[in-house]
């Protein structure tokens, strides 16, 4: 059987963070000298740690390396005693002297130890259980005699020197000749009594690649009408595109985006949700015929962000911080500020004002037409625009107000491009997302999902609803993500692609304390300080190493492999709207998907009964 890796061997030379000389010395003697029975992980997601290495046998145990390719000829390095407290790596250079201790490798194995044994690993025995687990250094270009005694004070101090089978350190003598006992002496190890096949399970989904990762290698697949629309204009320059949850819009938009930025265009592409952008630059990035830095030389901004821009950039600062004073954010947004863009537009002048040869307008069901006009006076003329939309997920109640004559009125003419086919959700989310929506949302703005008809809808898909008393919800919360880190289901779905969703930040916020509480770290937008939860959502992106958790309007446009959701509350049509934009998020994937519904509405009981798995609390 060959050995496992994640990646794959044969994706070492596409990873976002390219290995290091050093790195790459080391992966190619593990593969070489190790059994096939170890696995090998690169750079694995470990709950916000990234080690370079993690090696796992289901006999044997666990080992994690640190690599460090320093250079002990051009910077001197030296461990300084501080009486009782930790040694301090201290390194000199030019004559000046700095703390290195930060990237102390010793103190970095030593923390990946410790939560390796107390956080992934709970069925290990206290104590004796440590001895599964390897924590070592590799210098692939130093002295192994030299690194050794240069931190010997380092592993002293944690009581590594004790043990020094389980806490090597290595460096270029080793690799050079092969000596795998040196660089890793329980490799030789045939069998453990503390190791079990859970044992290896538990820590796998925590090592294993997370599918965003996997995914930003590939290019973005179009079908024939995706690919027509991304890469061609209306004689008019104007395009609308509508399509159901799944079926391709933002791949289009970001395609679009690309292709115009290889023309040497100037785009802006632009939401309401701030959190989209990110899953739009990463989509653009991957489009095949992507020419320049889509990331930096297209310009990515949130609506009211843009509006923002061109206030300050036109010294009207001070007027727009006096819209905020007074008035309700919503009708700010929805009517005051455009129109002071839109005055300050039409004062300030063509040259003034930074305008564009392509405006592109994503989840345009959530704009109002007002918004959709300002941003038409920069575009150059003979310019392109761009709106995709689908009213099914009209969560701000704004995709009323696109009336037939205010279509005629922003440009538009002809019917619009449809996206029919939906090739995000698996076969069976899809036929509970479309009962849903047929269940409980308007009539006329339905837009069902449809398979693709070659789709034999085979992929596993794990869909549970569980009806909660409002009193223990965040406990049945946090529960249910536990049961996804902890039982593997399925096996190969890694911890980093598990994501929380909830219609409330306050909500939010105490299933992330309670996981905190059992020392699983979390990428969260639940902020309570407005400002603060901003500058979250602009950090959220779904190639961090920990779990996600935001709400149902900021996860809008993402899509995730592994989704537990809670809603509560009135059911009116704008919370049916979120609740059914939740359960389109589910990602169809190769080895299986997992959606769980937690939810104390007596209004969805009913429902949530259809579902292939169900309980009541």
């Amino acid at each position: 059987m060959p050995r496992f890796t994640s990646p794959h061997k044969s994706q070492l030379d596409k990873l976002r963070q390219p290995l290091t000389d050093g790195e790459r010395i080391v992966f190619d003697f593990f593969d070489k000298y190790l059994s096939e029975e170890w696995d090998i992980y690169i750079q694995p997601h470990l709950n916000g740690l990234r080690p370079d290495f993690v090696l796992l046998n289901p006999k044997v145990g666990i080992a994690v390396f640190e690599v460090k390719d320093w250079n002990f000829d051009a910077i001197n390095y030296r461990i300084q005693k501080n009486g009782k407290n930790i040694p301090k790596l201290i390194a000199t250079k030019g004559g000046q002297s700095f703390s290195k201790q930060k990237e102390n490798p010793i103190e970095q194995v030593y923390q990946y130890k410790q939560e390796l044994f107390n956080l992934y690993c709970p069925r290990l025995q206290q104590g004796a259980g440590f001895s599964v687990i390897t924590a070592g250094v590799i210098f692939p270009f130093a002295d192994d005699m030299y690194v050794s005694e240069l931190f010997k004070e380092s592993l002293d101090y944690r009581g590594m020197l004790k043990y020094p089978q389980y806490n090597p350190i290595s460096g270029k003598n080793a690799l050079n000749v092969g000596n795998i006992e040196a660089v890793f002496p329980e490799s030789k190890r045939m069998y453990s009594s503390y190791m079990s096949a859970e044992l290896y399970q538990d820590l796998k989904n925590w090592l294993i690649e997370p599918d965003f990762s996997e995914s930003q290698r590939q290019p973005i697949e179009l079908d024939k009408i995706q690919r027509s629309l991304a890469t061609s204009r209306t004689k008019t320059g104007y395009r609308r595109i509508r399509g159901s949850a799944g079926s391709g819009k933002s791949l289009v938009l970001a395609a679009r985006a690309a292709e115009l930025l290889g023309q040497g265009k100037k785009v802006l592409v632009v939401t309401f949700n701030i959190t989209l952008l990110h899953y739009l630059m990463d989509i653009a990035v991957r489009h095949p015929q992507a020419k320049g830095k889509t990331r930096t030389d297209i310009t990515w901004l949130n609506f009211h962000f843009w509006c923002k821009r061109i206030c300050i950039e036109q010294g009207y600062i001070d007027e727009y911080d006096s819209l905020w004073s007074n008035e309700k954010p919503q009708y700010v947004l929805e009517v005051l500020l455009p129109a002071l863009v839109d005055k300050i537009i039409d004062l300030s002048g063509d040259e003034l004002v930074s305008k564009y040869d392509a405006i592109l307008v994503d989840e345009g069901q959530d704009f109002f037409p007002a918004w959709w006009d300002v941003l038409r006076k920069v575009c150059q003329p003979d310019g392109e625009m761009l709106l995709v939309a689908d009213a099914t997920q009209d969560i701000y109640d704004t995709a009323s107000s696109w009336t037939d004559d205010v279509m005629k009125g922003a440009g538009f003419s002809g019917p619009w491009a449809e996206l029919e086919v939906s090739y995000r959700l698996p076969q069976i989310a899809m036929e509970k997302a479309s009962d849903f929506a047929c269940r409980f949302l308007p009539k006329d703005m339905i837009n069902i999902p449809k398979g693709n008809q070659l789709d034999m809808g085979l992929e596993h898909c794990d869909l549970r609803w569980v009806h909660v008393d409002n009193r223990v919800a965040e406990d049945i919360c946090s529960e249910e993500l536990l049961r996804l880190s902890t039982i593997g289901s399925p096996e190969t779905l890694a911890i980093a692609d598990i994501t929380f969703l909830c219609n409330t930040r306050d909500f939010g916020i105490k299933v992330v304390k309670k996981l905190g509480s059992k020392g699983i770290r979390v990428l969260h937008t639940y902020n309570p300080d407005d400002q603060e939860s901003r500058r979250q959502k602009v950090g959220f992106y779904m190639g961090d190493a920990r779990i996600k958790a935001t709400t149902l309007h900021s996860f809008k446009g993402w899509e995730s492999r592994a989704i537990v959701l809670y809603i509560d509350g009135k059911l009116n049509h704008k919370m049916l709207a979120l609740l059914y934009t939740g359960l389109t998020r589910l990602k169809r994937h190769s080895e299986g998907s997992c959606l769980t519904v937690v939810s104390t509405s007596l209004e969805l009981f009913e429902y949530g009964q259809t579902w292939p798995s169900f309980e009541h609390y």
